[in-house]
C-alpha cells in the first residue's frame, strides 16, 4: 500500500477564487475498492460527496460540504455482510502549521477549547482526504444487519454450573 490515499485531490490554497472553490466526487469502482480496503471493509457501492473550500483570512481555509455512501460491513453478531447507508457533513477549518499552537509531549491539553484547525500541508488542502476521512468516521464501529439483534449470555444457577450437571444430561440423568 502507498502513503497516498485512493481518493487524493489536492486544492491549492494560493489559486483558490475569493469565492472559494467546489469540488465534486463520484470514484469509480477501482477508487471505491481501494478506500474500502483502506477502511477494513468489505466494499463501497456507491460515494457521492461534494465539497467547498474558501479562504478565510490570515491563509486559512474553510472547507464544508456532504459525503453520501452506500458501504458494505460485516455484521458483528451472524459475520454476514450487508449494505448501509453513510451520510456525513463535513466542516473542517485549516490553518497554516505557524499558526497552531505547539502541543509537547506530556503538555496538558485543554479539550474544552473550540476544535483547532488541521494544518495545511505545503500549501494544500487534500479534499479527497477530507472526504475520505468524514466516510471513515461516518462507518459504524458495531455494525449490526438491521432486524439483527445481539442475544445476551444467559446466566446459569450453581446446579448448571457444575461440571457434574454436564454429566448427568451425558448420562441422560439429572444431578441429584
Amino acid at each position: 500500500m502507498t502513503d497516498k490515499l485512493p481518493l487524493s485531490r489536492p486544492v491549492l490554497v494560493a489559486s483558490l477564487p475569493d469565492t472559494g472553490t467546489t469540488v465534486k466526487f463520484a470514484p469509480d469502482a477501482d477508487v471505491r475498492a481501494a478506500l474500502a480496503e483502506t477502511f477494513g471493509i468489505p466494499g463501497i457501492p456507491k460515494l457521492t460527496a461534494q465539497v467547498t473550500l474558501v479562504p478565510r483570512s490570515k491563509g486559512r481555509v474553510l472547507v464544508t460540504g456532504h459525503v453520501d455512501a452506500v458501504v458494505t460491513q460485516t455484521c458483528v453478531v451472524t459475520l454476514e455482510d450487508f449494505d448501509g447507508p453513510v451520510s456525513e457533513d463535513i466542516e473542517v477549518e485549516f490553518a497554516p502549521p505557524e499558526q497552531l499552537p505547539e502541543i509537547r509531549p506530556g503538555a496538558e491539553i485543554d479539550v474544552t477549547e473550540l476544535d483547532l484547525p488541521d494544518p495545511l500541508i505545503d500549501g494544500t488542502v487534500d479534499a479527497g482526504a477530507v472526504v475520505a476521512e468524514f466516510l471513515a468516521l461516518g462507518l459504524d464501529p458495531y455494525p449490526r444487519k438491521p432486524g439483527v439483534a445481539f442475544k445476551g449470555v444467559e446466566e446459569m444457577t450453581d446446579a448448571e454450573a457444575s461440571p457434574f450437571a454436564g454429566l448427568a444430561k451425558l448420562r441422560g440423568g439429572e444431578e441429584k
